[in-house]
């Protein structure tokens, strides 16, 4: 978790409306925008508002009605921009690409034909 006297999130400023962003979905406790570097033709990035949690692994054991509450989010704007049909990733840790340790979930979807992994 955060400290609490640490700076705000990058992510937590976007939800403050303080960082400009490209929102197209949101509840009272999540916030889904348009990647600002996407890797795919739609990436998507939806987060708790609030950076209580450092990765998925925390939210689930801390509040898994907010983590159901995410993946719901993603699955909605997966349904408004790609049919339904997306990845979702959560990176883990430094050594598995989290740059911002602040939960948060990437929805890839389009043009993946080529890149998909088998299984």
């Amino acid at each position: 978790m955060t400290a609490q006297a640490a700076d705000p999130t990058v992510f937590e400023r976007i939800a403050a409306r303080e960082i400009p962003a490209t929102i197209v979905a949101e509840t009272e406790r999540v916030i889904a925008f348009r990647d600002i570097a996407p890797q795919a033709p739609v990436h998507v990035v939806v987060t708790p508002k609030q950076g209580r949690y450092r990765d998925v692994v925390e939210l689930a054991a801390g509040d898994p009605g907010l983590l159901a509450e995410l993946v719901e989010v993603a699955r909605g704007v997966a349904d408004e921009l790609a049919d339904g049909q997306f990845r979702l990733i959560f990176n883990t840790g430094a050594g598995a690409g989290q740059t911002v340790f602040h939960v948060h979930a990437h929805v890839l979807a389009g043009g993946l034909e080529e890149r998909t992994l088998a299984g």
